[in-house]
């Protein structure tokens, strides 16, 4: 009988740990569901160590950054499971080994989750090679941080971040700290903030507020505001994040309220402005997205109210996070991704803003990028300073940066100015670098050697324009393409216009001149006649053929006749000449009209009752003289 009530009570025991064990673990999976991830790890170090357990132990380690833990278990789960493991676990425990710098293990589980060799030893080398800018970092001189990112500006000299270093708020479970609230601050100094103070407290909640962004005149600003509420997602409960728009009235922040595309099922977070105000990008992991996080944009409408939002694409986004987009003056976006090649962990990217989309993502290089995340980037008035955070020292922190040009780099174009045929050099032509906008962005007057070399950025489009007096200017396109082409010689070959066209002669004087029909006027008279149109006409098709030519149009008259009512009337008939050829579509800059009168005669006839009639007939023209 004591045998029997023996094993009852050790089969009640056992019962009873392995009850308490399963109580266990379903709390750990229910703090690992709603992103409490510092408790769910405390809770999984006490379970069995079976699949799942790892996997989520793993995770909790991961996502708060703590990598030789989150390392030492993945390791553990794929030396156990390796067979039996989603492929995603590739992806995490190579992210966690780059945040340490362990490239080379880093590539074996990015290779296997790719499919393809990820060589990230190489990236770096020829990263560091194609950079065209070196970044000076320095952390912020800030008491009382535990955890402040997404630094904004509301004016000149104030600005708004986001922090955790209320003590008044309660912690956020997935890292243990306090709810994030906004603050302003004076910034005085490049990397020291003043007078910090919690934002205006109709803005500040019971829940995260961050990533705040103004409009240039201080009256609407956009926010992430983070849901009371979760929401169940998948295998996860989740607090949404949502983008909030208030308005400045009468010193209050007012009108507070969510943009019309943000939801309760999805996120959307981290607002940013076109240099118009016409255009909010945002992230959103919302239905259509490529995967986790993309960036998207939004129209917003003289009315105030909102087009479609629009996803940028795979050119910017990839199945991984793509977050906290900035738009710089000079139409430039700046934005993070861990999907993109990069160090570790999100780094920031640039791609330039086009007609038809954007071009291929440049990583900024390791001198802003580090292993762990970088993010949040903006530049503050001038394009060679700006702000970034980062948990590169353990939490996330505030640093300023002074960008310059890498001197490394080797992004170039040269080339020396020829004439076509002859091949001989045309030094003091003048050659032009144009950027995508047409914009001039450099030109230089080459010398004896015809000579030039103008400095470009990566992942760019070009035109270089030579031009010299006589020739027809000749317009290469180029871009630096994202695989490392760096370096382009460009041979500029022009020709003279005399060369090109059979009805353009060199004249005596050595000028280059358009041979056309002769034009008559009526007697006495300036405007210009049907027969003379035509011939005109054949100037037009010329000049729209060569839209660098230049020309002057004079008039001519003979001896005879008062010297000043010739020299008016050749004024007149040069000038109705001109605005003939802008009335057929050529620019009036192009174009230039003189009357010369009787002062420029072809032959000996300077006086009256000394020639014929044909040979006055001769000194009563019009000349077309190319100027350039």
């Amino acid at each position: 009988m004591k045998i029997k009530t023996y094993i009852l009570l050790s089969l009640l025991v056992v019962s009873g740990i392995a009850l308490a064990q399963d109580v266990k673990l379903k709390g750990a999976d229910l703090l690992f569901e709603m992103r409490a991830y510092k408790q769910a790890a405390k809770s999984y170090e006490t379970q069995k160590r079976t699949k799942k357990v790892l996997q989520n132990l793993a995770d909790s380690y991961y996502y708060t950054t703590d990598l030789d833990d989150a390392i030492k278990t993945y390791k553990e789960l794929f030396d156990n499971y390796g067979d039996n493991i989603d492929n995603e676990y590739n992806f995490r425990f190579a992210q966690a080994l780059k945040g340490i710098k362990n490239y080379d293990e880093a590539d074996v589980y990015l290779s296997r989750y790719y499919n393809q060799p990820i060589n990230t030893n190489a990236f770096i080398e020829k990263n560091e090679e194609l950079t065209p800018h070196e970044f000076e970092l320095k952390q912020f001189v800030n008491e009382n941080s535990t955890s402040d990112f997404g630094l904004s500006f509301y004016n000149d000299s104030t600005v708004v971040f986001a922090s955790a270093r209320s003590s008044d708020n309660p912690a956020y479970s997935w890292n243990d700290l306090p709810y994030l609230n906004l603050y302003t601050a004076t910034l005085n100094d490049s990397i020291v903030l003043k007078d910090i103070k919690p934002f205006s407290e109709n803005i500040n909640s019971s829940t995260h507020e961050s990533n705040a962004v103004f409009t240039k005149d201080g009256k609407t600003m956009f926010f992430n505001r983070t849901n009371p509420q979760r929401k169940r997602t998948d295998n996860e409960r989740i607090a949404h994040i949502k983008i909030y728009k208030a308005e400045l009235v009468d010193g209050d922040w007012t009108n507070i309220t969510p943009l019309p595309f943000t939801s309760d099922s999805y996120s959307t977070e981290h607002p940013a402005l076109s240099k118009d105000e016409k255009t909010l990008y945002f992230a959103s992991d919302m239905p259509g997205s490529m995967g986790s996080f993309d960036i998207y944009k939004v129209t917003i409408n003289d009315d105030e109210t909102y087009g479609e939002p629009v996803n940028l694409g795979p050119t910017i986004n990839t199945i991984h996070r793509e977050q906290f987009p900035f738009v710089s003056e000079l139409n430039v976006l700046y934005f993070s991704s861990i999907g993109h090649q990069g160090y570790g962990g999100l780094d920031i990217f640039r791609s330039n803003i086009l007609n038809d989309g954007f071009d291929e993502p440049e990583n900024l290089g390791s001198s802003i990028n580090s292993s762990l995340d970088d993010f949040s980037y903006v530049l503050r008035n001038s394009y060679d300073q700006g702000y970034i955070s980062s948990n590169r020292t353990g939490t996330d922190r505030l640093f300023g940066f002074f960008r310059k040009i890498n001197p490394t780099t080797r992004y170039q174009v040269e080339g020396v100015v020829k004439d076509k045929n002859t091949k001989q050099l045309l030094p003091n032509s003048l050659v032009t670098l144009f950027d995508e906008a047409g914009e001039v962005i450099d030109e230089v007057f080459v010398g004896d050697d015809a000579y030039y070399l103008f400095k470009i950025e990566p992942n760019k489009k070009y035109k270089v324009r030579g031009k010299i007096k006589d020739y027809i200017a000749e317009d290469v396109e180029f871009s630096t393409d994202s695989e490392g082409r760096v370096q382009h010689n460009l041979n500029l070959t022009l020709e003279s216009f005399d060369d090109a066209e059979e009805r353009i002669r060199e004249n005596k004087k050595g000028y280059l001149q358009i041979q056309l029909d002769k034009i008559f006027f009526d007697f006495d008279k300036a405007n210009i006649r049907e027969d003379a149109a035509k011939i005109l006409d054949v100037l037009v098709d010329l000049m729209k053929k060569y839209p660098s030519m230049e020309v002057e149009v004079s008039a001519h008259t003979d001896a005879r006749g008062d010297d000043d009512f010739n020299l008016g009337l050749s004024m007149r008939r040069a000038a109705s000449t001109l605005e003939y050829l802008v009335s057929q579509g050529i620019q009036r800059n192009r174009l230039k009209s003189v009357g010369y009168g009787e002062t420029q005669p072809l032959n000996r006839c300077v006086d009256e009752g000394i020639c014929s009639e044909k040979d006055y007939d001769i000194n009563r023209r019009c000349e077309f003289t190319i100027l350039y």
